[in-house]
């Protein structure tokens, strides 16, 4: 027993020794796979105005590929695979060789094909060295994303292998078309030829246009939603003061005085600053949309208050007289007859004072409204570059020449209207009173007065009646 024991014991140890010599030859006839050289740099260069973290696809940033070559070993080449859709130029691509703290005079040829950037030396680096490729004006994509190394290297033997595995990703935050376009426009020779003036530069730059139109866009909004609600709140206030301005008795007089010299005498500036700095010290708190469009009511109504005014005033006594001759009270005359004339004969004043209240929210910005000045107050502040306020002009111009032209024609209508009925000498005679206007103050006036020249106490008031039922007709509802 123990002399089989013995015997499969010496068997067993020399087939050990035969196994340990037959893997000690395989180590000295196969190569061993080692990587020549470790990464440690993948980075991208942040390029958000303002920010040194973030990196923004379709921004032009500058991508950094670094790796040490170990001992023994020499590098050849470097193939960086880029993220689908990066745009790179071979002409942007630098390399860069150290060995120690010394910087080689290395030549380098780099071919972009597709995604690939590949990076040939023409010596290649020596073992041990540090290796850096630069891409500069890279576009990475657009759409964003997290995105790590892949690529391949060959060493001096001729070898080809694998980017060895790294955990560093590049984050890249996605862009807007606009942005994109920004960034491929400052691509483009033209662009730059006419950024090298620096008047074109500072006040007209595509590519600070090509951002600025969709921000400011969203502040332009804002500026016509304060305009929208305060402008119609303003009108019947206005009128209201236009009341109290014209009252016969003194107290209500002197309030709608008061209050007007007061709103029209200060600036608006002056009245931004103590509803939005004044009020939170007594406890009154609200948004401050909620708080400019309040404080927009309130001075434009005492403005409104005396183009209603005049425009009342305008109306001949005559109108008043032949309402009166007709049963109507001094509220029915006013409603049914004045105010409506008084409405069409101040709709082009109503419209410049519009006008004025639009470029007015221009001063929300001072108290943190993110209007459309507030837009561009950032924009410039984060590029440096006076062009967001021009593209801010436009938004303003797309709303005040229309209305301009707008008024120029009313008033151009109106003339002529006026000069159309104007009265001649004829006018004078009896048979001319056909020829006035029937819905004109002359027409009403005209009617009524020749009704009680021609006719008895009865005719009158037959007369009187013709009058009221047209009225009623007309949809002017008069009790008597």
């Amino acid at each position: 027993m123990q002399i089989a024991f013995a015997f499969a014991r010496k068997h067993l140890a020399g087939a050990a020794a035969v196994l340990f010599a037959a893997a000690l030859a395989v180590s000295f006839v196969l190569p061993v796979q080692a990587h020549a050289l470790d990464v440690e740099r993948w980075t991208a260069k942040p390029n958000k105005d303002g920010d040194n973290t973030t990196v923004l696809g379709a921004t032009a940033t500058r991508v950094t590929w670094q790796g040490q070559t170990a001992e023994g070993e020499s590098l050849a080449s470097v193939t960086i695979e880029m993220p689908e859709g990066t745009t790179v130029g071979a002409e942007n691509v630098k390399t860069t060789v150290l060995v120690g703290l010394d910087r080689l005079d290395a030549a380098s040829e780099a071919v972009v094909d597709g995604n690939d950037v590949t990076v040939t030396l023409a010596e290649p680096a020596p073992a041990g060295a540090l290796v850096m490729v630069e891409c500069n004006r890279t576009l990475l994509p657009g759409g964003g994303g997290s995105f790590g190394l892949a690529g391949s290297y060959t060493t001096a033997d001729g070898q080809r292998h694998d980017m060895p595995a790294t955990d560093q990703v590049i984050n890249v935050t996605g862009t807007s078309p606009a942005e994109q376009l920004s960034s491929w426009l400052n691509q483009q020779d033209w662009v730059k030829a006419w950024n090298s003036n620096k008047f074109l530069h500072l006040f007209f730059d595509p590519a600070i246009i090509v951002t600025s139109v969709p921000a400011l866009f969203a502040g332009w909004l804002v500026s016509i939603g304060v305009v929208v609600v305060s402008f119609p709140l303003a009108i019947p206030l206005g009128l209201l003061l236009s009341f109290l301005r014209m009252a016969k008795h003194r107290l209500p007089r002197a309030i709608g005085a008061t209050y007007i010299n007061i709103v029209r005498g200060t600036p608006l500036f002056l009245q931004l600053y103590i509803a939005f700095f004044g009020l939170p010290l007594m406890g009154v708190q609200m948004d401050n949309f909620t708080m400019g469009a309040i404080v927009l009511v309130m001075n434009s109504s005492a403005y409104l208050a005396e183009i209603f005014r005049a425009g009342i005033q305008s109306i001949s006594q005559g109108q008043f007289e032949a309402a009166r001759s007709l049963g109507m009270n001094g509220a029915q005359t006013m409603f049914f007859v004045i105010i409506p004339q008084t409405v069409r004969r101040v709709i082009p004043t109503m419209t410049s004072e519009f006008i004025l209240m639009y470029k007015d929210t221009s001063l929300l910005a001072a108290v943190g409204v993110t209007e459309l000045m507030m837009y561009a107050k950032t924009i410039t502040a984060a590029t440096g570059n006076v062009t967001p306020y021009i593209v801010a002009a436009g938004f303003y111009l797309i709303v005040t020449i229309p209305l301009t032209k707008l008024i120029n024609t009313m008033e151009t209508r109106m003339s002529n209207g006026r000069r159309k009925h104007k009265k001649g000498p004829a006018d004078r005679s009896i048979t001319s009173a056909a020829s006035v206007v029937p819905d004109s103050d002359a027409g009403v006036a005209r009617s009524i007065r020749l009704s009680e020249t021609f006719a008895g106490p009865a005719s009158q008031t037959d007369a009187a009646t013709r009058i009221y039922e047209d009225a009623k007709r007309n949809g002017n509802h008069i009790s008597h």
